[in-house]
């Protein structure tokens, strides 16, 4: 087995890159699901979620499972997981089936993201974390865009079940190449002495959290209310979807620069802060002056997406190796709640206003309470 820090990036950012494709898969798939159950547009709105709602229940004991178990164990469950659910969604005619299968694929999806998180930083930690994180953090935009050019034409071609089971073999792929591929460093802990050693600290913890999850919240305003908003300001749905689509292109290619310049200069925070305020101050400009729109949404894709893996790295300042697998399971709980209710938030305030730029406007009040979260939690964390 290699210790080449970065070959094992490369093989926990595959794995992460598939589970990003399997959930994606609905939404690319969606017209063909539609025909195929008989279901609107709500149902499969609800199917895409359904694969969020195991994080809220399963990623704090998934973190602690992974410390008595061992990393690498509980990472190759959740890719049984994905492989077990992936083949129940390929194979069945029936919707409430097709909902179980989902909810297994996202028990799968919570323990790879918890627990691969928490392996990068053993990894990582005091060597190129914002970069290697950033990095890590890109999987999951590629996979989502891999989706949604590969799948449709896959099933337009070969029918619905070549793409689902094209999706199986990639997931199979990634199971192989982790079991193969991974080990853990030497001297981190992996064992249940993780779990016995581990003193949490909790208050900077949850505000580290909270920063990640605010962040992602404001992000989803974007991707879920973007297209309504250009085209209540008079665009076409071909345009408005080109210009948000334009926005996660460029987001995914200055991810990783993000990482690249904190580790460089030293200076996480002040690219973390850069990325939330540069979001709550430019976006409602492209609301009040819809002529800025195109601008706007070009620049806060680059900026906004600098501040991604900096921000992922904060519970490795905070994280000993000991508590390091129960901590995570800690910070993804807070992200997977806010997650759940974020976007329904924005959602409900833009139809009570009968305006979708509400929505993009609570984008802007999470991001400035992701900036205040930071602020907390570098007045507790020293």
């Amino acid at each position: 087995m290699t210790s080449n820090r970065w070959f094992i990036l490369t093989v926990l950012f595959f794995a992460r890159l598939a589970m990003a494709f399997q959930f994606q898969s609905v939404a690319a798939l969606s017209p063909l699901l539609v025909t195929q159950f008989g279901v609107g547009l709500a149902d499969i709105g609800f199917l895409i979620g359904l694969y969020f709602a195991p994080g809220v229940f399963f990623a704090l004991p998934g973190g602690a499972i992974a410390g008595r178990f061992g990393d690498k164990q509980i990472v190759g469950l959740g890719l049984v997981l994905m492989l077990v659910g992936g083949a129940i969604v390929a194979v069945t005619e029936s919707w409430n089936v097709m909902l179980f299968g989902r909810l297994v694929l996202g028990v799968g999806g919570v323990i790879l993201n918890v627990v691969m998180t928490k392996m990068l930083v053993d990894w990582f930690v005091g060597r190129e974390i914002s970069t290697a994180m950033a990095i890590f953090i890109n999987s999951w935009p590629m996979g989502i865009a891999l989706a949604l050019i590969v799948l449709p034409v896959l099933a337009t071609t070969g029918g619905i079940a070549l793409a689902w089971w094209s999706l199986w073999v990639l997931v199979a792929l990634a199971f192989v190449t982790f079991v193969l591929g991974y080990h853990a460093p030497t001297g981190v802990e992996t064992t249940s002495i993780t779990v016995e050693k581990a003193v949490l600290p909790v208050a900077a913890l949850v505000l580290a959290g909270l920063v990640w999850a605010l962040y992602n919240t404001a992000l989803a305003m974007v991707f879920s209310f973007g297209p309504a908003i250009l085209i209540q300001q008079g665009w076409t749905l071909t345009q408005a979807g080109s210009v948000t689509s334009l926005f996660m292109v460029l987001f995914s290619i200055a991810l990783p620069i993000g990482g690249v310049i904190a580790d460089r200069t030293g200076r996480k925070d002040t690219i973390i802060y850069v990325s939330l305020i540069s979001f709550a101050v430019l976006m409602p400009v492209m609301l009040y002056v819809p002529a800025t729109a195109l601008l706007v949404f070009c620049v806060v894709g680059v900026l906004f997406a600098l501040g991604a893996g900096p921000v992922m790295t904060l519970p490795s300042d905070v994280l000993t190796s000991a508590s390091r697998s129960f901590g995570m399971g800690v910070f993804f709980t807070i992200y997977y709640a806010v997650m759940m209710v974020g976007p329904r938030i924005g959602g409900g305030l833009a139809d009570a206003a009968n305006d979708a730029g509400m929505a993009i406007l609570t984008g802007v009040v999470m991001s400035f309470g992701a900036a205040l979260s930071l602020a907390f939690f570098r007045r507790t964390a020293s």
